[in-house]
């Protein structure tokens, strides 16, 4: 293991804000497959144009990458001939990444093979940024990925050392460009003409390039070998960009022995809990969304998530809504870390009692909670006025909780206690092209109306509606069954059409 004092630069003197762990996976395929349970020597192609080119390869001597399926199968007749799953790969990188979010809340997965952690201000949590290091690369290798890890200052000019070899090496603070100098230019993330082209030139080192003028350079071949060669150089800063927005208060166990049963998860949760509502309460928050982060050992993430009506940092309220939903969990050899996340929260200052208006915060409080407990079995919602005549844009769902203010005469008319989401055809008769139906025809069932009342005429909104859609005329009917409905009817005499939109 290399320390920051084997690379130093002109800086080295001074702190650096920024430092980062660049993670390179360079089997990634091939391990995924391993953990999956393939044994043996192993080829992975991929279909380039019209040929079959092998991407990677395990146990096989003598293979490389980009070389011919074919010529590959007669150098090693007894390995394994798979094609590669790009997108399976995909998912278990960030898999990979969630992972790591034990490490620091901003990780980054970067092309197919790369996890970039942003450990400023993390690191001592680890005992230093060697201890991190070993941490995190031992962890991968225990789930059966093999990673090649680097600290620098700049994510890019760590990633650039992983992908040159310079395996467990921490770069001291400020010496990011002496430490790529001698790299080779295949370290940097450029094509693979560009780099045939500049060796031929004679440039094949980092350093090289430094040396050249730079319109030249980028004349020749383009803004994107300068922008790759400052970025890996550490002259121009690229944040990344991290799998989830870090969240503000967050607190976590890592268990010595892995948690397995439900018993031990319930024990845990407590703490969780009364750690995070401290924090809340010290910065006058309170939480309107909960993540709860379970690590197994295998390196799988579980996660649960709850929300609430009002702001709550009440341990026991948020404990009650965890309840049942623990049962989701499934632990199998084990959780080694568990982590609880406020994700969404507002202002939440205290109620003193004895005050005016206390009472009636109290019990709106109650029944938030209420509502809460109900949310994690079922849906809860309310409805609001809308500014729209059209019946099924007249009103909009809006949270159990969401104060609303009605506007004065709305209604304008009686509207149906249940309107139907999609109207139901149906055959009417009526003794002229304005009155009322006087009989029903439902399916095979023909119905009599015994009272009615309308029309109600109901103009397309202009400034919504497409050109052409035709008003509606809404008959409020009493059917002899007992039955009260709102019919709709769409245009006049025979070509008219009839609907039932709903029930009064």
């Amino acid at each position: 293991m290399s320390t920051g004092s084997d690379i130093a630069g002109p800086e080295s003197s001074l702190e650096s804000a920024r430092r980062h762990l660049a993670l390179l996976l360079p089997c990634l395929p091939v391990d995924r497959l391993r953990r999956l349970g393939l044994q043996g020597p192993v080829l992975l192609w991929q279909g380039i144009g019209p040929r079959r080119a092998v991407v990677a390869c395990d146990g096989v001597p003598g293979i490389r990458p980009g070389q011919a399926l074919g010529d590959a199968r007669a150098v090693a007749p007894e390995a394994q001939a798979l094609e590669a799953d790009p997108a399976a790969d995909t998912l278990f990188l960030r898999d990979l990444g969630l992972w790591c979010l034990r490490f620091t809340p901003l990780v980054a997965t970067r092309g197919t093979d790369a996890l970039l952690l942003d450990i400023a201000g993390a690191a001592h949590l680890a005992g230093g940024e060697d201890a991190l290091l070993d941490r995190a690369v031992a962890g991968l290798a225990r789930l059966g990925i093999q990673a090649r890890g680097v600290v620098a200052d700049h994510a890019a000019a760590a990633l650039a050392l992983a992908r040159g070899g310079r395996d467990g090496l921490v770069v001291a603070p400020g010496g990011d460009q002496a430490a790529v100098a001698p790299l080779p230019l295949a370290a940097l993330p450029i094509d693979s003409d560009t780099i045939a082209a500049l060796s031929r030139l004679g440039l094949r080192r980092v350093e090289d390039l430094h040396r050249q003028p730079r319109g030249p350079l980028s004349r020749r071949f383009g803004a994107g070998l300068l922008r790759a060669l400052d970025e890996a150089s550490g002259l121009l800063h690229t944040p990344i960009t991290p799998l989830r927005p870090p969240p503000v208060f967050e607190v976590a166990r890592e268990f010595l022995e892995p948690v397995a049963t439900r018993t031990g998860i319930d024990a845990v949760m407590p703490l969780l809990l009364d750690a995070l509502c401290a924090r809340l309460t010290a910065q006058s928050q309170g939480a309107r969304r909960l993540v709860l982060r379970a690590h197994r050992v295998d390196g799988g993430v579980q996660e649960i998530a709850i929300g609430t009506s009002l702001a709550s940092r009440d341990a026991g309220h948020l404990s009650r809504l965890f309840r049942d939903r623990l049962d989701a969990l499934a632990p199998g050899h084990g959780f080694e870390r568990m982590a609880l996340a406020a994700v969404v929260t507002e202002p939440l200052t205290g109620i003193q009692s004895g005050f005016a208006g206390a009472g009636a915060a109290a019990r709106e409080e109650e029944l938030a909670r209420l509502f809460d407990r109900l949310a994690q079995r079922t849906q809860l919602w309310r409805l609001a006025p809308r500014p729209s005549h059209w019946p099924e844009r007249e009103v909009m769902r809006v949270a159990a909780t969401t104060a609303i203010a009605v506007p004065q005469g709305w209604p304008r008319a009686m509207r149906p206690v249940r309107l139907l989401r999609r109207p139901r055809e149906v055959t009417a008769m009526a003794l002229l092209p304005d009155a009322p139906p006087q009989l029903l025809r439902i399916g095979n069932q023909a119905l009599r109306v015994r009272a009615a009342e309308g029309p109600e005429r109901l103009e397309p909104e202009w400034w919504r509606d497409p050109p052409g859609r035709q008003a509606r005329d809404y008959y409020r009917v009493e059917l002899a069954t007992g039955a009260r409905l709102w019919v709709c009817r769409l245009g006049f005499g025979a070509e008219a059409r009839w609907f039932i939109h709903g029930h009064l």
